[in-house]
């Protein structure tokens, strides 16, 4: 179950990142991260009234806003660091945060078999290869790769967080309705200081039409991004940390491939050859 569980997180957050990339494509990136979670606050408070959640409240929940206070600041790196570019490194750098949870992993007493290990290691190889990293070609800014570590490291902090926040499936839907609304604190405030600064709320063309008509993209995102989540806290709860880290990872992998499906993108050699050792170290994990 723990394979299966960690296998639709990284479905669900490769789509989820698919469609927020589209998204910004027309509007801010703090918009369109503001929008999705308060839509995925109201799903995730009808479900917390809906089953009583709210007894579930404990020490637990500072996990789940430590996990919503890293969530935007990784999100907003990464947009940037994308911005700056090249995408070509940023993309599977950004990958490298897995680190954090399988530490955490390691540290709670996780001792993964040898084929396990081989797993991880070829997983997280496929992983980044999947990403196309760039070989060759001009320095990247020391300011980028900076911002994708911190991207990155924030992105692993958030699995660390959200897999310790609840032991309960009651306390898991209070967890996630903690961490998204202290994302969209987070995110507002964000986006409140960047309009005034000079910075632009809604697109340049059609303004809040545009918004309006993206609702239910923006809701697809923000209820994708909290499945994922949920899917992984409960992973890294019925098995290894380890192996529900390594798995949940592998959305860049998802994320290529919508991208080659929809947008007709062409996967290059290296990224055909990281798709195919992703899935070979999912099977390794699974059968260890």
């Amino acid at each position: 179950m723990t394979v299966l569980f960690a296998l639709s997180t990284s479905l669900l957050w490769g789509l989820a990142d698919f469609g927020g990339g589209l998204l910004t494509r027309r509007t801010p990136a703090l918009t369109v991260v503001v929008v999705s979670q308060t839509i995925a606050v109201a799903v995730l408070g009808a479900v917390v009234l809906a089953t009583g959640a709210f007894s579930e409240a404990g020490p637990r929940l500072w996990f789940a806003v430590a996990a919503g206070v890293l969530g935007p600041v990784a999100m907003l790196a990464f947009y940037k660091a994308l911005a700056m570019g090249p995408m070509g490194v940023v993309s599977p750098l950004g990958s490298v945060g897995v680190v954090v949870p399988v530490s955490a992993g390691l540290l709670l007493g996780d001792r993964p078999g040898p084929l396990q290990l081989a797993g991880v290691a070829v997983a997280v190889v496929g992983v980044v290869l999947a990403g196309g990293p760039e070989l060759r070609g001009a320095p990247v800014q020391r300011r980028t790769v900076l911002l994708t570590l911190v991207a990155a490291f924030g992105f692993g902090g958030v699995m660390a967080f959200i897999a310790e926040a609840s032991t309960t499936v009651t306390g898991l839907f209070l967890a996630l309705f903690v961490q998204r609304v202290t994302n969209v604190a987070v995110g507002g405030a964000a986006l409140f200081v960047s309009v005034r600064r000079g910075g632009r709320a809604l697109p340049e063309d059609g303004g809040i039409r545009v918004v309006w008509a993206a609702l239910p993209a923006l809701a697809f995102v923000g209820l994708a991004d909290v499945a994922a989540n949920g899917t992984y806290a409960i992973a890294a709860r019925l098995g290894p940390v380890t192996m529900a880290a390594v798995l949940a990872s592998l959305y860049p992998v998802v994320t290529a491939l919508a991208a080659r499906g929809v947008l007709k993108e062409r996967l290059r050699a290296v990224q055909a050859a990281g798709a195919g050792l992703a899935l070979a170290g999912s099977v390794l994990l699974a059968a260890g």
